[in-house]
């Protein structure tokens, strides 16, 4: 289920932490990817720099991102928009509805 507690819709291809295209719940993944991010150069500049490079992905390619690396980012300023339709509702559980919002897309 998506935030809105309605059916999770895909996010990008190969994303996921199952690789299956949405940012699914998977009890086994500690980075909880959650968030459906639409990646920018200032996230990606922002995650490099955090010793995370995303090898492969670029402006405008949607990811499912661990909800603690979108906080961390969104702290900092330069946090990417999100798809709310395609971002998991355990997302909650580590950032407010309310800020997802003025992220979303």
């Amino acid at each position: 289920m998506n935030v809105y507690n309605r059916p999770l819709e895909p996010c990008g291809a190969g994303t996921g932490y199952d690789r299956s295209g949405s940012c699914s719940f998977v009890p086994s993944d500690g980075g909880r990817h959650l968030v459906c991010a639409r990646l920018d150069k200032r996230f990606l500049d922002f995650t490099r720099s955090r010793g995370n490079a995303l090898t492969g992905l670029r402006p405008g390619d949607h990811w499912c991102l661990c909800v603690g690396r979108w906080h961390e980012a969104y702290l900092n300023d330069c946090a990417p928009r999100i798809v709310l339709r395609s971002t998991n509702r355990e997302a909650l559980r580590g950032v407010p509805l309310g800020v997802l919002q003025k992220y979303g897309i």
